[in-house]
């Protein structure tokens, strides 16, 4: 594991079955992305697409997910990873977001 890998404050990436169906389309989206099966645009469509989860949850989780994704777009114009828009740690970061999600829904 990558020395930056050891230390960082987000669960580890997992592939694992959400408990929640719209949840679930989200986490295999981010499996699709990090996959390079989906590109940016695609992923960013699909999360937007779930308005009706998005207004299950907080209003603040919108607002952070909108953030991480306009973050994800911006850093998908440059060709090489920068300190702004590490792809990595965007995609680390929705995948605590949708941890965190989970644990709200239930």
């Amino acid at each position: 594991m990558p020395a930056s890998s050891a230390c960082s404050p987000f669960p580890p990436f997992t592939r694992k079955h959400m408990s929640n169906p719209d949840l679930q389309i989200l986490h295999d989206a981010l499996n699709e992305l990090r996959d390079g099966d989906i590109n940016v645009a695609a992923f960013c469509s699909a999360w937007r697409a779930q308005t009706d989860l998005i207004k299950r949850l907080p209003p603040r989780y919108e607002e952070v997910a909108e953030d991480l994704l306009g973050r994800l777009e911006a850093g998908s114009l440059f060709t090489e990873e920068s300190c702004s828009f590490s792809q990595e740690d965007l995609l680390d970061n929705l995948a605590l977001w949708l941890h965190k999600a989970e644990k709200t829904l239930v």
